[in-house]
């Protein structure tokens, strides 16, 4: 089994120590797919897992990490091949289960989908689980019947990832949206994300 770089979290007394390691793939969790990561993010989470300033990492060791973008390298999973190129938001990897700030990751071939066609593996995790939560939120309200219509739609610590990202649809989408943020010197840069399609401004 080969060996790959990876950022570890290892327990020490009662804190925690993390350094940049050599793995051994032999010792990665139970999966049906392994993935080579080729992209990923640092999402708050991954802030508090790397930091140990929450009890985010609920094992280990662990290798941090909750979401990538990669290439299948070896799968078992009737669902997908080598070379596939796939995406993987949340299911506890960086938790409970070995996530992405290494360069290979085995998973359950549930957990992950297909790279849309025509988006590089960069954009995939420029847009991450900040944007994918953003999304579901936005669906969420679709599902309900909210129109842009109906009135504003409040965003809430609106400077942050998903924050950010949410502005960015609903606005093109057509909603008014108010921006909340205990962050004024950010009024420019939401006043920027909230542009409408007839380019005018969100309210923040």
């Amino acid at each position: 089994m080969a060996k790959f770089k990876a950022i570890v979290v290892e327990k020490a007394d009662k804190s925690q120590s993390i350094s940049l390691t050599e793995f051994d793939e032999a010792n990665l969790m139970d999966g049906d797919v392994t993935v080579r990561v080729n992209w990923s993010t640092i999402n708050y989470k991954d802030g508090l897992a790397v930091t140990g300033k929450a009890p985010v990492v609920r094992r280990f060791p662990m290798i941090p990490g909750i979401d990538f973008a990669g290439e299948v390298e070896t799968s078992t999973n009737p669902n997908w091949k080598p070379g596939d190129k796939v995406i993987l938001n949340g299911w506890g990897t960086g938790e409970t289960h070995l996530g992405a700030y290494g360069l290979k990751s085995r998973v359950k071939g549930q957990w992950l989908v297909r790279l849309p066609a025509g988006m590089s593996e960069r954009d995939a995790m420029a847009i991450g689980t900040a944007g994918y939560t953003a999304m579901l939120a936005v669906m969420a309200l679709e599902r309900h019947g909210l129109k842009p219509g109906d009135g504003p739609v409040l965003v809430t610590g609106a400077v942050g990832g998903v924050g950010s990202v949410a502005i960015a649809l609903l606005a093109k989408l057509g909603f008014t949206v108010i921006a909340s943020t205990g962050r004024s010197e950010e009024a420019d840069y939401l006043q920027v994300a909230g542009r409408c399609r007839d380019h005018r401004p969100c309210r923040a």
